[in-house]
């Protein structure tokens, strides 16, 4: 009895030994495609940095307000640039959303780029307002209520 119950510890000990041993497949194995790496990208590609915290005008160089976020899609593809407008020193602000083809670039006289709207200051605080919604990670309009749980993503 005593060396069946030897034989059958031993057996347990090496099979757990074993498994321990075997390499785990990721918990995200089939649920994504296979990562790529790019070992260039297009030259005339903009980043991010180009719209987000920078001042938008208006065609007579008055400032309108800053991008203070960079909408993107599913496909990858900006929808939208989220525009603070109004206040004083970031108190008063109001977000407003705009799509993405309402912004322009164009170039001051020491060719830096800046960015253009064909809007007023007036007409976009008239806009509605947006807020982020933090539970969500989304913007809900600014007079609706926040969410109390996770977002759908």
């Amino acid at each position: 009895m005593l060396k069946t119950s030897i034989a059958v510890f031993a057996v347990a000990s090496f099979a757990t030994i074993a498994a321990a041993q075997q390499p785990s497949a990721p918990v995200t194995e089939g649920r994504f495609p296979a990562a790529q790496v790019m070992s260039t990208v297009a030259g005339d590609d903009l980043t991010v940095t180009h719209w987000y915290k920078e001042n938008v005008y208006d065609p007579t160089d008055n400032k309108i307000g800053e991008v203070t976020d960079v909408l993107i899609n599913h496909d990858g593809k900006i929808d939208a640039f989220i525009v603070a407008v109004g206040g004083f020193l970031g108190v008063g602000e109001k977000d407003v959303a705009v799509p993405f083809n309402a912004i322009h670039f164009t170039t001051k006289n020491n060719n830096k780029w800046y960015m253009v709207m064909n809007a007023t200051k007036d007409a976009m605080k008239a806009a509605p307002g947006l807020k982020y919604d933090r539970n969500a990670m989304t913007w809900i309009p600014e007079n609706a209520p926040a969410t109390t749980g996770a977002g759908a993503r």
